[in-house]
């Protein structure tokens, strides 16, 4: 095997990628190089699966899509949430520069190697524990802020120019020596020869392998480098003006050594893959799949908020019900939810969250709840709702069962805010609100009820997110669950999405294109009237039998219709001068995701808001089609949710299926997203139309924060925030919540003058035993005098104990038998080894097959629970295996063993690489096929 060969064999087997290329001619940033290695992750582990289980695997055209990948993967219903993840990694990837653009430690400048290190990490351990307490969204947002970190070391120092083409694998571990680190006296660079910064970097330095970074300043006055060091350099950089002058940065084919920002653009993508692959061994493949967003079944969660107070036995039985049913028709199809969900509450309890993968351990959590107390009218239905609402996955859908008022109404704003920040769709399942007797106490006949203002509480919330305020009797119940078995369903898309309080007569438009399949209208009201008109001009009263609407029920206040299937614009004509609801579904692979953005300057990129847009003034939003690569966004408009009123924005394309869209003021009603596009994939061009069922708002206040998000228990863990208003002055109301009940501290008020701000902190304590891994939401919220304007900014964080075990677990005593003949399908070999985590570990968590197609067994050896026997037999067709060892922390090793002829005694990788010549050659033969593809000769 040639030395080039031999190099990209060892590259393809660090990675775990099996390629990636760089267009010639185009710079590429952190998004591109993130989503590149998340792609090639992706793939590999959906290919690792089908090879598990028998089935083929196709690899996706080149270059790779999430919609590529996920057909490949065989779940293209996670086209939606695959892309979501990506995009969240990704923009939490760019926030560093955003908030962080001046530390040097997050982006290996000025030599701080250690510091830079420590960030990546500390954020890795984050990141494993939160997979496996499967809190994936907090591990999405750590992972993200760290491959920043990451992928700056190979743009920043001089790793590339020290001729390495292969990532630095001590960044990613505590218990190695990163390199050889300059002194800090010691001289790095010289000054660059009428600009041209090739050879500036000294020869004693890269002779030596000595690490060296540039400094970076934007302070004029301010900016300085120890005598002899290198500079970032670029424009912005006022230390590349003082000697040694020029600078050392590889981001683009225009900075200082641009000649080499493809190698070290190539190395990051591979070090970002490295780092991908050990969160991958820590966590397993299918929970890797499910933190990327990607899952077998319909990627939505099953979440049930029910009220277990005496009263609700009913309620509770319809739900066992319909949870029953679910499961028995969806397990195993692609309408199985991801994720099952359930949060009890009463008074004055509520919780815990059970959140789980498994249906049968969702069904026993139901079967097990029972009824007790509810000896006064009102329950914790909005603490319930606040913790479900924390805890689900973005854009879910929430079932909220009760009969009794919300106790802690004052949870309304905090509630919204959560809703507007995920997206999520919540449906209140209210029994016998101004209907029958809610409860009866036991000494006296006195009757109780939900009244109108209670019930409004609910109807708000609901119409917030694009749901349903459903209040039927105990008896109707079980018939109005069937909009459970609907949200279900893989490919929601929601077309029509409006609310009239109080009501009017209106009309209403929506279009419904090729794709779209099962078309349902749900409208909330007492005695509402509608006419239903098709593309065709057919028509059919809400009093009339005809065959635009195929199916049709009411129960309580909520009307359910199957409409006929028909291609293109839709109207429904409502007339009721009571409120009413009006929401239109279907099912399509197509649908967008956005998140409203702030440009990230002077650094490209844009950083997802936390908090409410500014009202009144121009904004962003980042848009997204999903479900087809080769759709596009044509239009995008604000609308109004109570009226006409609508703000269109300039699309400006931004490359990889997203698009910026401009406006040049927010609303200051509550407004929705509605979205116009077209896909060209079949011969006639499909135009579409969706629409975000979440109602958002803008803001005259500013609300900003920022911490560390790695929270330890048993020591004071402080955010410090800051409030602006653009409104009137005076007294604003904080508040603070969390949805883990931490103890916490902030100002109840702050005094604010127009166009001024000012701050507070709060603080948050976690216990000593929290769990590793638990994240904590915290809602920070700012109130002006006399409740005329709110804003808020969700937070989330991680909470990790400390770590004092980096060592890998290795393989000892390996003892291999075999009777290998010359026909291999009637011989077998066998493997026993010890598998150890050290005497100051923390234990062997898991050891499963990475390669190999034989048989294996773990158990504990007598009287060392630290010490894990492993038994593994095969055909002597199957002559490799590799073993993946995990311990508690998630330190990943890996063990290599062959019977290969000519091999010698098995050792483990964990000490040696060990590689059979016919694999490695397999594995180059894959890596260069995909590079021709991408047109590397």
């Amino acid at each position: 095997m040639s030395s080039r060969l031999a190099v990209l064999c060892l590259l393809l087997l660090h990675t775990g990628a099996l390629g990636f290329g760089i267009l010639p001619g185009k710079s590429l940033n952190h998004l591109e190089i993130t989503k590149k290695a998340i792609l090639n992750a992706t793939v590999q582990v959906c290919r690792a699966l089908a090879q598990a289980e028998g089935a083929d695997f196709t690899f996706p055209s080149q270059p790779f899509t999430a919609e590529g990948v996920v057909a490949a993967c065989r779940v293209p219903q996670s086209s939606k949430t695959f892309r979501r993840a990506i995009i969240f990694i990704m923009l939490r990837n760019i926030r560093v520069d955003l908030r962080h653009a001046l530390n040097p430690s997050f982006h290996f400048d000025e030599e701080m190697f250690v510091q830079g290190r420590k960030i990546i990490t500390e954020g890795i351990v984050a990141v494993k524990a939160s997979n496996k307490q499967e809190n994936y969204k907090a591990a999405r947002q750590k992972l993200g802020e760290i491959l920043h970190p990451l992928q700056d070391f190979y743009s920043h120092s001089n790793w590339v120019e020290l001729g390495n083409t292969l990532p630095n694998s001590n960044l990613i571990r505590s218990d190695a020596s990163i390199g050889n680190i300059a002194d800090e006296s010691r001289a790095t660079c010289r000054s660059c020869d009428g600009g041209d910064c090739r050879n500036n970097i000294l020869e004693d330095i890269t002779a030596e392998q000595i690490l060296t970074s540039g400094y970076f300043g934007v302070v004029p006055l301010f900016s300085t480098k120890p005598k002899g060091k290198c500079s970032h350099g670029g424009a912005v950089d006022q230390t590349s003006q003082i000697k040694p002058k020029g600078g050392i940065n590889k981001d683009t084919f225009d900075s200082s050594h641009g000649h080499l920002h493809t190698q070290a653009a190539n190395v990051a993508i591979a070090a970002t893959s490295e780092l991908l692959q050990d969160i991958r061994g820590a966590a397993g493949d299918r929970p890797f799949l499910q933190m990327m967003g990607i899952s077998k079944g319909s990627n939505k969660a099953l979440c049930f908020v029910i009220d277990t107070t005496k009263s609700m036995s009913d309620e509770i039985e319809a739900v066992r019900t319909v949870t029953a049913s679910i499961i028995n028709s969806n397990v195993g199809t692609k309408n199985e939810p991801s994720v099952y969900i359930l949060v009890p509450f009463n008074d004055p309890g509520f919780g815990p969250l059970t959140k789980t993968t498994d249906p049968a351990v969702f069904m026993n959590a139901i079967n097990s709840l029972s009824v007790t107390g509810g000896g006064d009218e009102e329950e914790m239905s909005l603490s319930g709702l606040q913790l479900a609402l924390a805890g689900a996955p973005f854009n879910s859908e929430i079932f909220l069962f009760t009969d009794a008022p919300a106790k802690n109404k004052d949870l309304k704003s905090t509630v919204i805010a959560l809703i507007e920040r995920t997206q999520t769709v919540v449906n209140f399942m209210i029994t016998d609100s101004n209907v029958i007797n809610r409860r009866r106490r036991r000494d006296q006949q006195q009757t109780r009820g939900i009244t109108a203002s209670d019930s409004q509480l609910y109807r708000d919330l609901a119409r917030a997110s694009g749901g349903q305020a459903i209040e039927v009797t105990k008896s109707e119940l079980p018939l109005a669950v069937d909009i459970i078995i609907d949200s279900t369903s893989s490919s929601l898309v929601t077309l029509l999405q409006a609310a009239r309080s109080p009501g009017r007569a209106d009309n209403f438009s929506f279009v419904v294109d090729e794709t779209v399949t099962n078309l349902r209208v749900y409208i909330t009201g007492q005695s509402v009237a509608f006419t239903v008109i098709s593309p065709t001009g057919e028509s059919q009263q809400s009093s009339d039998t005809a065959s635009l609407i195929t199916a049709s029920q009411l129960v309580g206040n909520f009307r359910t219709l199957r409409l006929k299937q028909q291609v293109g614009r839709w109207e429904i004509k409502m007339a009721s001068t009571n409120s009413y609801t009006l929401k239109v579904i279907g099912q399509s692979p197509i649908d967008f995701l956005f998140d409203f953005v702030e440009a990230s300057e002077p650094f490209t990129g844009f950083d997802a808001l936390d908090t409410r847009p500014r009202a009144g003034v121009n904004g962003s939003l980042l848009v997204s089609v999903t479900g087809s690569s080769s759709a596009e966004v044509k239009e995008v408009a604000l609308v109004a949710s109570s009226g006409s009123e609508e703000v269109k924005g300039v699309v400006v394309p931004q490359g990889s299926g997203n698009v910026l869209v401009q406006v040049d003021r927010m609303p200051s009603v509550e407004f929705v997203v509605w979205v116009k596009g077209q896909d060209t994939s079949s011969t006639s061009p499909i135009v579409f139309q969706r629409q975000s069922p979440t109602n958002f708002r803008a803001s005259n206040l500013t609300v900003a924060a920022d911490s560390d998000s790695i929270l330890i228990p048993g020591t004071p863990f402080s955010v410090p925030f800051t409030v602006m208003t653009q409104g009137t002055g005076g007294n604003f109301t904080i508040r603070a919540t969390n949805n883990q009940r931490f103890e916490s501290t902030f100002p109840s008020s702050l005094s604010l003058e127009t166009r001024n701000s000012a701050n507070g902190t709060v603080t948050l304590s976690a216990p000593l035993n929290t769990p590793s891994g638990t994240d904590v939401t915290l809602t920070i919220e700012a109130k002006a005098p006399g409740g005329t304007d709110t804003n808020y900014i969700v937070l989330r964080f991680s909470i990790v104990n400390t770590v004092t075990d980096f060592t890998r677990p290795v393989c000892q005593q390996p003892s291999l038998r075999s009777n290998c003949s010359e026909n291999c399908s009637l011989s077998t070999w066998a493997l026993s080894v010890r598998v150890t985590d050290g005497a100051e570990g923390t234990g062997v968590d898991r050891v499963s097959l990475k390669q190999g197609n034989g048989t294996i067994n773990t158990s504990l050896e007598a009287g060392n629970k630290n010490i894990t026997l492993v038994s593994y037999t095969a055909s002597c067709c199957s002559p490799d295996v590799e073993l993946m060892v995990v311990d508690r922390v998630g330190n990943v090793g890996s063990c290599f063993y062959t019977i290969r002829e000519g091999s010698s005694s098995p050792v483990s990788v964990s000490t040696k690489v060990i590689q059979s010549p016919v694999f490695c050659l397999s594995t180059v033969i894959i890596g260069l096929h995909l590079l021709t593809e991408l047109g590397f000769k």
